[in-house]
């Protein structure tokens, strides 16, 4: 009898499978679930202790609920999301540099920092370094040369990232943030400047999509490493 690879929840179907198929099992995204089916949910995925445990787009009222049935599961409140490392995480060769435009772009750069982490990614943090003035990033050349993958996180007119993939050998992963003033359209302005850099090696992932960002990068990390 074949093994059945996802339990029927009735209004979810939990890829239990994940974690063997892919290194990294299935993350629960929080955003309009109830917090009993996010606690069903995480409950069996929970069962696999060698596995991690992430939860995206979580509330903070919704963790104080979750921290009580789930026993280490912590919380990471700029990011809005919730975790529970694994009893022991393979950790991989080589480290992602994750790079912000500016302050207001971190808690996107953080939702990636963390999902990496977990991943079993070492992480580099350089934040506020945008080309409103470009010396500070031209000053950490021998960083971004260092890095196995980069990850760029930029509002605005989202310039950043193609500056970044001009200097490097290392591929270049772009991440819009709605962060902006008007003509900005919530991240649309920053996107689209992304998908039409000249400078080639960046792929480019939707506005405000940190975890997305950090997935990635840990698969191409671990194909690196």
């Amino acid at each position: 009898m074949t093994r059945k690879k996802y339990v029927d929840l009735g209004f979810a179907c939990v890829d239990t499978d994940r974690q063997k198929r892919r290194g990294f099992p299935e993350v629960i995204f929080c955003q309009r679930k109830t917090k009993w089916e996010i606690l069903r949910i995480a409950g069996e995925l929970n069962k696999d202790k060698d596995a991690p445990l992430l939860l995206t787009r979580l509330k903070a009222s919704v963790y104080r609920y979750l921290k009580k049935k789930i026993k280490g599961l912590k919380y990471n409140k700029k990011a809005k999301l919730a975790y529970r490392h694994a009893k022991n995480t393979h950790r991989y060769a080589g480290e992602v540099l994750i790079v912000t435009a500016g302050t207001s772009d971190i808690p996107v750069a953080e939702e990636a920092a963390l999902t990496l982490e977990l991943m079993g990614s070492g992480v580099r943090k350089l934040y506020d370094v945008g080309v409103a003035g470009v010396h500070r990033i031209l000053d950490k050349k021998e960083l971004l040369e260092k890095a196995s993958c980069i990850i760029v996180v930029a509002g605005m007119e989202g310039a950043l990232a193609s500056l970044v993939s001009g200097l490097v050998k290392s591929p270049v992963i772009a991440v819009p943030t709605s962060c902006g003033y008007g003509a900005s359209f919530q991240g649309l302005s920053a996107l689209l400047t992304m998908l039409n850099s000249c400078s080639p090696g960046i792929a480019v992932i939707n506005i405000d999509n940190g975890f997305g960002a950090g997935y990635f990068a840990g698969l191409v990390n671990r194909l690196k490493a």
